[in-house]
């Protein structure tokens, strides 16, 4: 392999300084081939020297071959680094597309400096990324045509900030179709969506509801009623959970966090305290909990809950604990019948599963 390794680098070398385009490619070819066939089973430090020698050939490359390396480096996770960079941002969709898609190389802050210069066609290639960060996809609802605003409001991958979120809800404004999109994210905060429902059609009200499974319509028809009534239960200043993960951080150093506080906390209405207990308790992240408080949905609570090893009563009581005062849920027995069902070692896997999609590789 040496010798060959050796004899193909000769090769570039005579390529570089006097070969035709057409030999440029076939040896584009050859050192692409050779770079795949270990590409599991080489080190940063030689991935480098083959960043080094494809970033020479790819700069003197037509267009047609370096839509062929790009999609063939795209889904490798240790593909070169500045090679796909440059095939990132290159002015030609067909070159840059497949990296911006699925490449797991570039890094959120490439994505975003390409997301604010590019063209909408790779920002709509961006926007097909199976995990995108909220400070991209800040970019993509701010820069971004309808397509690319659409195809990010049904990218479950697609982590929104407030900021992103209060776009959807404006754009959603004249756009029934995309106000549709936006109530069906499973992501969407509570209040967003009483806002959303507030200011929607009838018509687009009727095919939310009608697009809802069975089990939650009753959930979407509360918040239906809380929209048009205009209740806003929860407070208007932001909520600190600094100070109650700070509490909860305590008690867990003390050995004093159970099942038991847990419960106290929730039945004492303590929001912030619930949700970091809660997150402690399951061993999750506490940004992986505070969406499933938020969401007008109660069936994502049973995962982190069970977990934890939480009894039935605890989770009613957390449920409880996230919904205004007095209101009712008349699809508890079944709630209570999925919760019994859910082992607590498919509950640990379907969190873990959720934590890596959130922390991803660096582009997410």
């Amino acid at each position: 392999m040496q010798n060959a390794e050796a004899s193909l680098f000769e090769e570039l070398d005579t390529a570089l300084r006097r070969g035709s385009p057409e030999r440029r490619v076939i040896i584009l070819r050859r050192v692409t081939d050779l770079f795949l066939y270990d590409a599991n089973r080489l080190n940063e430090e030689h991935v480098s020297v083959f960043d080094q020698v494809l970033g020479h050939l790819i700069r003197k490359i037509e267009t047609r071959a370096l839509v062929e390396i790009s999609s063939r480096l795209a889904p490798i996770g240790n593909a070169p680094i500045d090679v796909t960079h440059q095939l990132a941002g290159h002015q030609e969709i067909a070159v840059a597309g497949p990296v911006l898609s699925i490449s797991s190389r570039l890094a959120t802050d490439h994505l975003v400096e390409i997301a604010r210069t590019r063209s909408q066609a790779h920002l709509f290639a961006i926007s097909e990324r199976s995990q995108i960060a909220p400070a991209i996809t800040d970019v993509l609802l701010d820069r971004g045509n309808r397509a690319v605003i659409h195809n990010v409001a049904v990218n479950s991958g697609a982590r929104l900030s407030d900021r992103g979120f209060a776009t959807l809800l404006k754009a959603s404004e004249t756009d029934d179709s995309l106000a549709e999109k936006t109530g069906l994210r499973l992501d969407l905060p509570s209040p967003v969506l009483k806002d959303l429902l507030l200011r929607a059609t009838d018509a687009v009200r009727s095919r939310l509801f009608s697009r809802t499974p069975s089990e939650l319509q009753e959930e979407v028809r509360r918040a239906l009623q809380m929209a048009a009534s205009e209740v806003i239960w929860e407070t208007r200043t932001p909520r600190d959970f600094v100070s109650a993960k700070r509490f909860v951080e305590l008690l867990k150093e003390r050995g004093e966090l159970n099942e038991a506080v847990l419960k106290k906390f929730a039945q004492g209405r303590k929001y912030e305290e619930t949700t970091a207990a809660l997150a402690s308790l399951s061993s999750a992240p506490i940004e992986i909990i505070k969406p499933l408080m938020e969401s007008p949905r109660n069936d994502g609570l049973l995962i982190p809950s069970k977990a934890a090893g939480c009894s039935w009563e605890t989770l009613r009581a957390i449920l409880e604990c996230k919904t205004s005062p007095g209101a009712t849920n008349k699809h508890i027995d079944k709630l209570e019948a999925d919760f019994a069902r859910l082992s607590r070692s498919n509950a640990q896997r379907l969190l873990r599963f959720w934590q890596i999609r959130q922390m991803g590789p660096a582009s997410r």
